[in-house]
Parts: structure tokens; sequence; C-alpha cells
């Protein structure tokens, strides 16, 4: 991570960053799921942040001029001040949690969708907030899907993990693979489950 401690200009040029996964896949900063899910972790004023920095998009897709002082004010953070500044806090949150990266001396390129939600983060969410995310994913699995596809998808990920992958590196690959998030989780789950069933049985035998 490379933070964003202070700026010589007094506006930050806006790129976007392309992720043509995570664009497909990911959750405009303005949805349902980035205010139920990711609210908590990233902080308000960066999850206002975002949805700010994304909506220039709407209107300049190629990206912006960010006046800093303006922007600081409009999220409730007075004036940006120096380098430990609440608004140069949100801007260096954005980077930490791989939403934006610095572009140039004065120019941020920034993600137009969120990602779902890792395993690891998923697990320092509240008991409710976990539960409520396993509903969730288990109502994207009630969308259209073939069985085939669910099916192909475990036998992949237990192929993976006979291989010596890891369950967060055999989920990853299945959203490489362009699985459905919840598809991909369901199968890495069903793997693994399967993975650690077998060596128990081994080292029993």
């Amino acid at each position: 991570m490379q933070p964003l401690t202070s700026f010589v200009a007094e506006t930050l040029c806006i790129r976007p960053w392309p992720d043509d996964l995570i664009d497909r896949l990911g959750f405009d900063p303005r949805s349902a799921y980035v205010e139920q899910f990711y609210l908590g972790m990233l902080g308000p004023s960066t999850t206002w942040l975002m949805r700010r920095l994304v909506a220039g998009f709407d209107t300049e897709p190629e990206g912006f001029e960010l006046p800093l002082a303006e922007t600081a004010r409009w999220l409730g953070l007075g004036d940006r001040g120096g380098r430990h500044s609440p608004f140069l806090r949100s801007i260096n949150r954005t980077i930490q949690f791989d939403l934006a990266f610095v572009s140039g001396p004065a120019e941020l390129s920034v993600r137009r969708h969120l990602p779902p939600l890792s395993r690891r983060q998923v697990v320092r969410l509240s008991s409710a907030q976990q539960e409520a995310h396993l509903r969730w994913q288990e109502e994207q699995l009630l969308e259209p899907a073939s069985e085939a596809q669910r099916r192909r998808g475990r036998h992949l990920a237990l192929n993976l993990l006979e291989l010596g992958e890891a369950f967060d590196a055999t989920e990853r690959q299945l959203l490489h693979w362009n699985y459905h998030p919840a598809l991909a989780r369901d199968a890495a789950t069903w793997a693994w489950e399967q993975h650690c069933n077998a060596l128990a049985a081994a080292e029993a035998s």
C-alpha cells in the first residue's frame, strides 16, 4: 500500500480504475450491499467519499478534477488540513482497502465497484451481519443457475484443493473463471468439507 499523505495541488485528478471482473461482479458504492456490509469496515466518511467519486464518473466517465477543500467540507470533515486530517485518512482508507491507488503526483485511480467481501472480511463482521451476509449468499444461490454449472464449480474447487490450494485461493480462482460470487463460495465451501472429510478418513484408517 502506498499511502497518500499530502497534496501540493488544490485539486485531485480522479481517474477510473477498470477491472473487468470486479466491474461485472462487484457492487456500486451506492448499493444496499455496500451500505449493509462495507459501511462498518470503511467508516461513514470513506463510504460517502467513494459514493461521491463514483457519482462523478456518472457525468464524467473518463475522470474529473476533485476540489479537495470543498470535498472535505462536503463530507463534514472541515478543511483538509495536514497529513493527519480526517479527510486524508478517508482517502488513505480507500487505498488501504484496495479501492483506489495513487496513479500520479496529484492523481487517484478509483474503482467503480467494490468487490464482494472476502471470507476474511466476513468473519470481521458482527454476528448479526455475518448471518445477514449468509442469507444474502443463499438468496443469490436461488437465482436461476444451471445445476451443471454448480456441479462443475464444485468439481473444479475440489481439484484445486487436492492440488494444494488454500480455501481463499480456490474461491479467488473460481471468481477469476467468472463464477458468480455466491456460486464460487458454495463450491469452495462444499469442496473444503469434502477435502477435510477425506483427510480425516485417511488419518483414521
